[in-house]
Order: structure tokens, then C-alpha cells, then sequence
């Protein structure tokens, strides 16, 4: 069952009346508003709190994708096959999407169209899929496409921040220790250093000291700066000059720029499989790639490319010597398009790079773990030194004084 808001005149008095109502769809909702004895105005479907809050997760897709699949192949009409997923979806908020889906396509909207009310829901690559599969009349199959895509997109994001999530625990760590060091450590060594006459503190404890002495008196400063930085940053990130840095870094920094090359082919590669084994015209399908790979830069090389082939160049040739492309992929098109095997030579690159981005997690975790070691290392030194080098210009002192 759906909320639905709605406006009502009350034809004995005149009076509106605003109220909700709940119902399948928007024509049982009016009729109930009537059987009250009111005139509808104006009926609105009420998107839940579940829906604007709750995360819907890529395997719950999956799961939908798969199971809409099997029932649709098994004979269930559309709305039918969709009433039975939403009856075993425990996702409260993937749910009411269905629901609403299921609303739509009852209300006379083709299947891919329901899905495009729900844009933060179903990405354009699965809507273009499935009206594709519509005209062709093999939903089933293109579902269970979508299921297969989804997964392995999901597999290779997941890996992704698994190998991302470890340096970034240890730099936590470090930031945390520092911080420590300079809030409770260095005040206590300064108060020894104090006690002391004729103490010449070098300029690396000095320096260390003013850091502490900010952090301890003015940390508010320093908490009001952070958050000033994450949330302009963050805002500037999203622009068009801002995406450009970031994924431009992406794709270059060290030691990642191989790991996000070879992922971006590799997402590039598997949804344009999916795209053609459905049938999406060429144009269409590289105007979805550009979309789904998800950096402004393979973005902008796909729309210079599909202008070429809009010329009358092949889709490999477009591609060749593009910075923003690995070499193999405008080789592997370039086989496809002579053979007519497109569909599988895109899908033999989108297998080979997958594999890459292993074999690039295992390279990095190999490699940032000795890095990390030291870094921490040079930051320990920086600290103690900055600690131990008064003690030691104390001894030198002291031992001088007895030789005079």
C-alpha cells in the first residue's frame, strides 16, 4: 500500500481539506477520497521517510534484477513477477521503489519508464538496458544481464576500498598519535626543559612546541578549519573544475593511477558488453559508458570519440592513441569490428583488466605497507629528536663545564 496526499472540497460546505490516504495506486486513492464524500483536487503519491534516508545496497538490486528475471522466464506477467520480489524484499525503502514501480506500470507506463521516476535508484545504464530489452521481448534475459554486470561492478568498487581502507587506517593512527604526542607529551617534557637553567632549545622542539601550544589553547580553531576544509572541499569536488583534479589525480597519482586505469577500462569494457548483447545502438551505448565509468576525463574522450564515429570512423580507431585509454582496448575493438565479434571482444577486456585490478590490490598492499612503516618511522624521529636533542645539548653543556 502507497500515502498518498492529497486536496479535497467538501461539496457540502465548501471547505478544503487536506489529508492522506492509502492505497495501490492514485486511481483507488480517488475513489476512496470520494466514497468520503469529497471532491478530489489534487493527489500526490507521499515518498516515505524510509526512502529518502535508507541505503539501498547494490546486492539488493542483484537480488531484484535476478529474481524479476527467473519469474519473468518462468511465464509470470510483469506486475505479477514484480509483487511477488516486492514481497520478499526486506529492504524497506528498495520496497516502496517496487511498490511504486508496480503503481506505474499499472497505470499504463512501460517498465523501463517506472524505473526512470527513480533515477537515485536505477542508474541510466540499467534503464537503457531494460528498455531494450523491452522492444526485443527478452526482459528476462536482459535482467539477468543486469544482475551479472551489477555484480561484477560491485566486486571490483569493493575491492577497490578494501585496498584503500588500509592506508587510510594507519594514516588515522599516525595523525592520531602525532596529535597525542603534541598535546600530552611535549607540554610534560617542556615543563622539565623549564626547570632547567641555561636551556637552548633547538629549532625543531620550538617549532614542535608552538604546534602544541596552538592545539592545546586554540584546538577549537584548528576542529573549525578541518570542518571548513571537508565541507568546501567536499563542495568543490562535486563541481566540473573540482572532478576534473580529482579524477585526473586518480588516474595518475601514485601508487593508484594503474589500479583506477585498469578499473575504469574494466567498467568501461563490461558495461558496453551488456549494452551490446542487448542491442543498444553504438552512439547510445558509448553516451551510457561515459556515464557509468564515472571520470570526466574518459567521459570527455567517449563524447570526442562518438562525434568520429558519427563521421564514419570506427570506434577503434576514434579510441586509438587516447591518452585517457590503455592501448589494449582500441586493439581489442579493432578485432571485434573486423570480426563482428564486438560483444566478445569487449568482454574478453573487461575479463582481462578485472583480473589486473587484483594482480594491482596485491601490488599495493605489498608496497604500502613498508611505505607506511617509513613514514611512521620519519615521524617518530622528527618527534623524539625534537625531545632528546635538548637532553643531549644538556650533557654536552654539562660535560664542557667539568672540563673547565
Amino acid at each position: 500500500m502507497l500515502t498518498f496526499k492529497y486536496q479535497a472540497r467538501n461539496p457540502k460546505t465548501g471547505e478544503k481539506i487536506k489529508a492522506q490516504v492509502q492505497a495501490d495506486n492514485e486511481q483507488a486513492a480517488a475513489k476512496l477520497i470520494k466514497e468520503q464524500g469529497y471532491t478530489p483536487l489534487d493527489i500526490q503519491l507521499e515518498k516515505s521517510r524510509v526512502l529518502r534516508f535508507s541505503r539501498i545496497k547494490a546486492k539488493d538490486k542483484v537480488l531484484f534484477s535476478r529474481q524479476l528475471s527467473t519469474l519473468i522466464n518462468a511465464g509470470l506477467p510483469l506486475v505479477q513477477a514484480l509483487r511477488s520480489v516486492a514481497t520478499q524484499t526486506t529492504n524497506k525503502a528498495f520496497k516502496a521503489v517496487i511498490n511504486q514501480v508496480i503503481t506505474d506500470v499499472e497505470a499504463g507506463m512501460s517498465f523501463s519508464k517506472a524505473l526512470s521516476q527513480h533515477p537515485k535508484v536505477f542508474n541510466r545504464v540499467y534503464i537503457s538496458l531494460i528498455e531494450a530489452s523491452e522492444t526485443s521481448g527478452t526482459l528476462d534475459k536482459g535482467l539477468e544481464r543486469l544482475a551479472d554486470q551489477q555484480e561484477k561492478d560491485a566486486d571490483i568498487i569493493s575491492k577497490v576500498r578494501g585496498a584503500l581502507i588500509y592506508p587510510a587506517i594507519v594514516l588515522i593512527v599516525m595523525v592520531a598519535v602525532v596529535v597525542f604526542m603534541l598535546v600530552k607529551v611535549l607540554p610534560a617534557v617542556q615543563n622539565i626543559y623549564a626547570s632547567l637553567p641555561g636551556v637552548s632549545l633547538p629549532i625543531e622542539t620550538r617549532l614542535l612546541l608552538d604546534v602544541s601550544h596552538f592545539l592545546i589553547h586554540f584546538w577549537w580553531i584548528a576542529l573549525l578549519l578541518l570542518v571548513v576544509i571537508v565541507v568546501f572541499g567536499s563542495r568543490w569536488a562535486r563541481t566540473l573544475g573540482g572532478r576534473k583534479v580529482v579524477d585526473r589525480t586518480k588516474m595518475k597519482a601514485w601508487p593508484v593511477g594503474n589500479l583506477y586505469m585498469k578499473m575504469y577500462m574494466a567498467r568501461f569494457a563490461r558495461t558496453g558488453t551488456t549494452l551490446v548483447a542487448a542491442g543498444v545502438p553504438i552512439i547510445q551505448v558509448l553516451e551510457i559508458c561515459g556515464d557509468a565509468v564515472d571520470n570526466v576525463h574518459i567521459e570527455g574522450s567517449l563524447n570526442r570519440a562518438i562525434e568520429q564515429v558519427k563521421g564514419g570512423k570506427a570506434l577503434s580507431e576514434a579510441l586509438d592513441k587516447d591518452p585517457n585509454f590503455l592501448e589494449l582496448v582500441p586493439n581489442m575493438l579493432k578485432i571485434g569490428e573486423e570480426s563482428g565479434a564486438m560483444e566478445t571482444m569487449m568482454e574478453k577486456v573487461a575479463d582481462y583488466y578485472e583480473k589486473e585490478v587484483d594482480n594491482e590490490i596485491k601490488a599495493i598492499s605489498t608496497i604500502i605497507e613498508p611505505v607506511m612503516m617509513v613514514i611512521m618511522g620519519l615521524i617518530a624521529i622528527i618527534i623524539v629528536s625534537a625531545i632528546l636533542l635538548p637532553i643531549y645539548g644538556l650533557v654536552n653543556q654539562s660535560s664542557f663545564t667539568n672540563n673547565i
